[in-house]
């Protein structure tokens, strides 16, 4: 029993428990626990940029040929492309039979969306979405400082030293995760306490159906590519099974994301293919994301008797796969990005997304989690496609 009370997933998962209970019967000290979450959060983006730096350069000097990192990169957004297609295409498809907007719009509250539309009325902007994406500026400061180390002949003194700071780096991590039940407890109580429990009854077959398409995602898209691979979607999630509960309690990805790539690398994927593949797919990889814009704007098309046909649909889809990739890094993307694709449709009231702003902090969990199973995948479909899995017993502990 003592065993398990050590257990950073098991506390976790205890502090979800008392964060949501504190939430729901003492709402305005919920609220308060704000600062708990966000701090965590805080501490952890301090590790973000110093790691994806750290890895994506040793990466890349690792590698030595410059080409094969090339060939890494383009495979990533490749496959990233493909897969998040295939999450806009089924967030469409079971939305359409599960119809979660067939409902009395009358017993819908509304919220202001104006801060949305107007962001949304300056169009997408890839300077904007470069500026306020901190992990995309590291991932590129890192990318041009590998390409130069590799280039130079004597730079083994350089990548000794940047070797020692990435394992004290990653050392302070470890102690800093001894923190994620408070992060985990602060998240969820604020969420309740804010919102409460009874705002998702309106909208509960949204969600329900949301979380359905998700994890169909997860288990029959993801699930069969690591099949293909003969690597067990279970195992792999048994393996990020504290990461996946940091993200449930803190409702984001990025504090998730110094240790994935982590645990990545003791999965057996090279340090090269990892430090490309994951700081890349939490910009450009977002199925999750994905999946929730899609199921959103049929979501209001029902909502409003808007019938679409599937040519229409068709082209929510190839207009999505423009918007999307400003979803990341910018707070409210997802509803900036969801009234992008609504103007541009003529067709489905712009207003509907009032309706979604009440219950988006309980679906972000959904989000967040199948974001970062999907960059996780990526990185094993990248690693064994370009036999960059090394370490034999490390492989078999996810085959």
């Amino acid at each position: 029993m003592l065993r398990l009370f050590k257990n950073l997933a098991f506390q976790v998962l205890l502090a979800i428990i008392a964060g949501a209970l504190l939430g729901h019967f003492y709402p305005a000290i919920g609220v308060k626990m704000d600062i708990v979450g966000k701090s965590f959060i805080q501490i952890i983006k301090l590790f973000i940029g110093p790691i994806i730096f750290l890895t994506v350069v040793l990466g890349i000097a690792g590698i030595g040929d410059l080409r094969k990192a090339g060939r890494v990169g383009i495979k990533a957004l490749l496959y990233f492309e493909i897969v998040s297609t295939f999450a806009l295409g089924i967030g469409i498809l079971v939305a359409h039979f599960l119809k979660p907007g067939d409902i009395d719009v009358s017993t819908l509250s509304k919220k202001d969306i104006s801060e949305y539309t107007q962001k949304a009325e300056e169009g997408f902007s890839w300077i904007t979405f470069l500026l306020s994406n901190f992990t995309l500026q590291v991932l590129i400061i890192a990318l041009i400082t590998g390409v130069v180390l590799s280039l130079i002949k004597k730079n083994q003194a350089t990548i000794k030293y940047l070797k020692t700071a990435s394992k004290y780096v990653f050392k302070g991590l470890h102690l800093v995760m001894y923190l994620a039940p408070l992060g985990a407890f602060g998240g969820i109580a604020y969420a309740v306490g804010k919102f409460g429990l009874q705002s998702l009854l309106p909208l509960g077959k949204l969600m329900l159906s949301v979380y359905i398409t998700m994890a169909l995602f997860i288990f029959i898209i993801l699930g069969s590519i690591l099949k293909y691979y003969k690597i067990s979607i279970w195992k792999f999630l048994k393996n990020i099974k504290e990461e996946l509960l940091i993200v449930l309690g803190t409702s984001s990805s990025e504090p998730a994301m110094p240790s994935l790539m982590d645990k990545l690398e003791r999965m057996g994927c090279s340090k090269s293919v990892v430090g490309l593949v994951v700081p890349t797919g939490y910009s450009f990889n977002l199925d999750g994301t994905s999946i929730y814009l899609s199921m959103s704007v049929i979501f209001i098309a029902q909502l409003y008797k808007v019938p679409l046909t599937v040519g229409e649909m068709v082209s929510i889809i190839g207009i999505l796969m423009i918007t999307s990739k400003g979803a990341a890094g910018v707070t409210g993307s997802g509803f900036i990005v969801l009234a992008s694709t609504l103007t541009a449709m003529h067709k489905i009231p712009v207003e509907g997304l009032a309706f979604l702003l009440g219950v988006d902090k309980f679906m972000s969990e959904a989000r967040a989690i199948t974001n970062i199973i999907g960059n996780g995948v990526a990185t094993i479909v990248i690693a064994k496609s370009e036999k960059e899995i090394v370490k034999q017993e490390m492989r078999e502990e996810i085959s």
